[in-house]
């Protein structure tokens, strides 16, 4: 097997399951799945059965990360195997997941109206009020 496509199915499982105790759990899974779904159709519901289990397993015992992430580089590395055209679509799926990476921009809107005496903090993300 060439050596990029082994790096590949290793760096991709030791990302999924790194991903599954994260927010960004869904998306990793669905866009997994959906891999699976067009390179090998028959197999996508049994993989996203299989994440799953293997999600409830590292819940259970976070000490096996290392063996669950060796048992999905084995079903990645054979899908590469068996499929070479999908290691692109992987490579990319692992770039959007990947730490830093930027998620969807939302937008945010935000109105607030004060009365009186009142006041309005509104933030976009931290917020620290120091009032004397």
């Amino acid at each position: 097997m060439n050596p990029e496509l082994v790096t590949l199915a290793q760096s991709a499982s030791v990302t999924l399951v790194g991903l599954m105790a994260t927010d960004a759990w869904e998306r990793t899974r669905d866009g997994v799945v959906a891999l699976w779904q067009r390179a090998r159709p028959e197999r996508a519901d049994a993989v996203a059965a299989e994440l799953g289990n293997t999600r409830e397993d590292l819940a259970a015992d976070a000490g096996i990360e290392g063996e669950l992430a060796a048992e999905w580089q084995g079903r990645i590395r054979r899908l590469l195997i068996d499929r070479p055209q999908v290691a692109e679509e992987l490579q990319r799926l692992l770039d959007e997941l990947a730490p830093g990476a930027t998620a969807p921009s939302a937008t945010v809107s935000q109105r607030a109206t004060a009365t009186g005496h009142s006041r309005v903090y509104q933030a976009g993300r931290d917020q620290h009020i120091t009032e004397r």
